[in-house]
């Protein structure tokens, strides 16, 4: 028996050492003095862990590590703290979230005066006739009213009073509807101050521009009409493309993040990130989607197959079918209760859906569809059981995801179990969303059918957690609270809100490490804290498994290790 056998069974550790043949390996690090959450069944809690080099060797309890300690290992006292394996970000942007640190940042504004402010303020330092672009207004979380609204978005006015020199785009949080200034919009061939427009874009197929009752655009332009303005945008920089990526490799090691699924890159993005693998500078674990919605760039890919790798693997292909909730873009079964008549917008063909589908499953690629609204995730549940039913030998293995899966009819929740569909949803959207999104659906289509963790969990069927950054903050620990309490961050509801859907803290420790790893195919090899698995985990300063839920938001990340490497000490 060898001892690193020895070390996954549940005896003594000192007695399996003096049944194994073989001599412990001696550890580069040993981690000892705390309390270790191994995400493992057989042995949830464990004392001390030791690694050599990016591999984990031995986890259990302090006497048992003794042996693995040599003259040159370093040992490092937890004091205490608590350590976790690795998080994943198990739905984000990531370039995204690096360039939200480069641009306006409007996620924290409160009013749309504090955005035409923000405005007025790059407006003043930026040169005449460059973009400002920015991302992270939410009407529904504004405390004022911004005046004359239509649609319950604002007019632009006030924004292009105060850039009259320089085009404006601002990104909805949700990165599903966009705000532009009328110089923007003259750019684009719209003229916003007057009747006169083009009117070949008025409609927009999977998307619409808001307009007055002259039919002047507001200046908010709603799924695919926003590619009327964003054409417009020249593109970064590629320096600017590798401050971008620097800075969001250094918030994900600072909260705790080792591994990332980004949801959707192009081929400018893909050759980024090889790059910096190259140079040595991917210094965490990604797993990249393809961008779907370019045939040309998703028949490249289906003709080469997928790329598989411990740091940069391109095995998926992200497709999007719908839009926001918050934009009133989510494709729905019924009409919003908030907007009679309106049903969202269905932002890609199913049939194209249904193609990809097939063809993922002859490539050997996996398919991660966005669908937020009921009519959507039954229209892409109805493409997947399809696409199966044409590949049956492909049904175990698969592992196809919908993305968001916010809204669901009831009668769907069992089909992801069944059709071993995965989940991957973000639960920090409940935080922020659930307050306004009532007003969206109704109080009885958001008690049957919206944010179903635990439905879905008891269905059998694990969760992929994530934040969806930048629309949300990075921040694992206000997702934590979130999927265990169902809060907001201020605390309210007190009992949360539909508190019979919250998660067990196991369970969304679990989302957050080793069934974000089992989403990406990469189970064997990260997200529990196993012998013979990757050396990635975080160190919090508190026990988040234990502590009171208040002190949830105060916990902090001491230590980052990736891939055997501490990235982030606090």
């Amino acid at each position: 028996m060898t001892t690193k056998l020895c070390a996954l069974l549940v005896l003594p550790a000192i007695l399996l050492l003096g049944a194994c043949s073989e001599s412990p390996e001696t550890a580069t690090r040993v981690f000892t003095g705390g309390i270790l959450y191994t995400v493992n069944e057989d042995y949830p809690t464990a004392e001390a862990m030791a690694i050599q080099g990016n591999k984990i060797i031995y986890v259990g309890d302090q006497e048992g590590v003794k042996p693995f300690i040599g003259s040159e290992t370093e040992v490092i006292d937890l004091e205490g703290k608590t350590l976790t394996p690795g998080w994943i970000e198990g739905h984000g942007h990531f370039m995204g979230l690096g360039y939200n640190e480069l641009n306006l940042d409007l996620s924290a504004t409160k009013s749309f005066r504090e955005i035409v402010a923000m405005v007025k303020e790059a407006a003043d330092r930026t040169p005449a006739g460059e973009w400002i672009t920015g991302r992270g207004w939410h009407q529904s979380k504004w405390t004022e009213s911004p005046g004359k609204q239509i649609n319950g978005f604002p007019l632009h006015q006030a924004i292009s009073e105060v850039s009259p020199d320089n085009p404006v785009f601002l990104y909805h949080a949700s990165g599903h509807a966009g705000f532009a200034n009328a110089r923007a919009m003259e750019i684009a061939g719209l003229n916003p101050l007057g009747k006169e427009q083009l009117r070949d874009p008025n409609h927009q197929e999977g998307g619409e521009i808001i307009r007055d009752e002259n039919e002047n655009p507001t200046g908010i332009f709603n799924e695919t009409a926003m590619g009327l303005i964003t054409r417009h945008i020249p593109a970064n920089s590629p320096e600017k493309d590798r401050q971008a990526f620097e800075l969001a490799m250094a918030a994900c090691h600072r909260n705790g993040i080792t591994g990332f699924h980004d949801a959707g890159i192009g081929s400018k993005t893909v050759d980024l990130y090889q790059q910096m693998k190259r140079e040595g500078k991917m210094k965490l674990r990604m797993y990249a989607m393809i961008a779907g919605g370019n045939r040309e760039f998703l028949d490249e890919w289906l003709e080469k197959g997928p790329e598989v790798d411990s740091l940069l693997t391109f095995r998926s292909i992200k497709l999007s079918c719908d839009g926001a909730l918050g934009s009133r873009g989510a494709w729905l079964l019924e009409e919003y209760s908030d907007r009679p008549g309106h049903f969202g917008h269905e932002t890609l063909p199913m049939e194209y859906v249904y193609e990809v589908s097939k063809m993922a499953l002859e490539k050997g690629f996996q398919l991660c569809t966005h669908a937020i609204g009921d009519r959507a995730n039954k229209e892409v549940l109805d493409r997947y059981q399809a696409a199966l039913e044409e590949f049956p030998h492909k049904r175990n293995e698969h592992r196809f995801r919908i993305e968001h899966a916010q809204h669901l009819h009831p009668e769907d929740i069992p089909r992801f179990a069944a059709l071993g569909v995965l989940p991957a949803m973000q639960a920090i959207h409940l935080s922020s969303d659930r307050p306004w999104a009532i007003e969206r659906l109704g109080a009885q289509r958001i008690k049957e059918g919206a944010y179903m963790w635990q439905a879905l969990l008891q269905s059998g069927v694990p969760i992929i957690n994530g934040t969806d950054v930048p629309v949300e903050p990075i921040n694992p620990l206000a997702n934590f609270y979130a999927s265990v309490t169902r809060k907001t961050l201020e605390g309210s509801p007190e009992e949360g809100y539909e508190a019979d859907q919250k998660m067990t803290r196991e369970q969304a420790l679990r989302s957050y490490t080793l069934d974000a790893a089992y989403g990406a195919f990469e189970e064997s090899m990260k997200g529990s804290l196993e012998v013979g698995k990757v050396a990635d985990f975080t160190i919090f300063d508190r026990n988040i498994m234990e502590i009171p839920e208040t002190e949830i938001l105060q916990t902090k990340v001491s230590l980052t290790v990736m891939d055997g490497q501490i990235v982030y000490e606090q």
